[in-house]
């Protein structure tokens, strides 16, 4: 294993000091804990957002933490759900009196561990809600979730929800455009090789030169099928036509996000960008928005995921709306 690091138990917290020195205008971190928040949290008069999950998906989930999207997020060790202990000093620093969402990515760990913080900030008297990310379209259930994974979809709710509550909109409100964006979004990945978790050593998982794992997870849980490996337009056709077997986008506007999973280069997203430009195309599909490049990675994993998002025109307002995060513009 080769990694720029000192030591395999301490890069989570090595990382967050770096991020904070990095932005330090914008960016504060909890004393003590592993929850990243705006550096003028608790916001007045504004519902707070929360999410995190994992270590290993940078720039998710701190690189969403600005105006008009998280105002915490809240890392776990790597590929691991971070504490209730934790994420309840998360709720607790960004509520302003006007409670707080939880935005938590469909897998086990991080339900459990967000709906206990969730009711111990409650016996507080903090007024809380969550909604639950599930965009993934590879498998029904898999080794991490019951019901679909929450993957890269997941910055949509984040950007949709937040951009809602700088609005001054009620919690309700807000929980309310962050579950019609899940209901309207949907992602699929694929993995060209596996990723290797610093504590671990070695690649989790093993894919020969010439094959490669569709509807594989962020985690490296196994997809829907290991085959020999595609050519880039036919890897892309393969995924979009299995998101429009799940829900039928034709003659409506999309935002589209190509996410690389953390060592594809560019080069190789928009090469994938262009063929699924043109299937939408082909599709009476209109593209809205168009986002390429790393939002939610797996480590050092080749590979990419697809997502799509039916826009009406309160997701289209809230889409383009101001926001100032490290990892997202619009």
């Amino acid at each position: 294993m080769k990694k720029v690091i000192n030591n395999a138990n301490h890069v989570v917290h090595e990382m967050l000091d770096g991020l904070v020195a990095a932005y330090p205008d914008s960016l504060k971190r909890l004393p003590g804990t592993t929850v990243i928040t705006r550096s003028d949290a608790p916001v007045q008069g504004k519902v707070g957002i929360v999410s995190g999950g994992g270590s290993g998906h940078e720039p998710a989930h701190a690189g969403y933490v600005g105006r008009g999207m998280l105002d915490a997020a809240v890392a776990g060790e790597v590929f691991t759900s971070p504490t209730p202990d934790q994420i309840i000093e998360a709720i607790k620093a960004v509520d302003s009196g006007n409670g707080v969402l939880l935005i938590i990515k469909n897998y086990t760990g991080d339900v459990m561990n967000f709906e206990m913080a969730q009711e111990m900030a409650e016996m507080e008297g903090i007024n809380v809600d969550r909604v639950i990310v599930n965009d993934d379209v590879a498998v029904e259930d898999s080794t991490f979730t019951v019901g679909r994974r929450g993957i890269a979809g997941t910055i949509f709710v984040h950007k949709i929800a937040g951009a809602m509550a700088d609005t001054g909109a009620s919690l309700l409100e807000v929980k309310a455009a962050a579950e019609k964006t899940i209901v309207n979004v949907r992602s699929m990945g694929v993995a060209l090789s596996s990723c290797t978790l610093p504590a671990a050593g070695k690649p989790s998982f093993t894919l020969a030169d010439d094959e490669m794992e569709i509807g594989i997870g962020i985690h490296g849980e196994p997809g829907i099928e290991r085959v020999p490996l595609e050519e880039a337009d036919r890897l892309t056709t393969i995924l979009v036509n299995k998101i429009l077997q799940d829900i039928d986008y034709e003659q409506e506007e999309v935002a589209v996000m190509v996410n690389g999973l953390g060592a594809t280069p560019e080069m190789e997203l928009h090469i994938v960008n262009r063929k699924l430009s043109q299937l939408l195309k082909e599709k009476d599909i209109a593209v809205y928005k168009n986002w390429v490049g790393e939002y939610m990675t797996s480590l050092d994993m080749e590979g990419f995921s697809v997502t799509l998002l039916k826009l009406d025109s309160e997701l289209k307002s809230l889409l383009v709306k101001d926001v100032k995060t490290i990892a997202f513009q619009v």
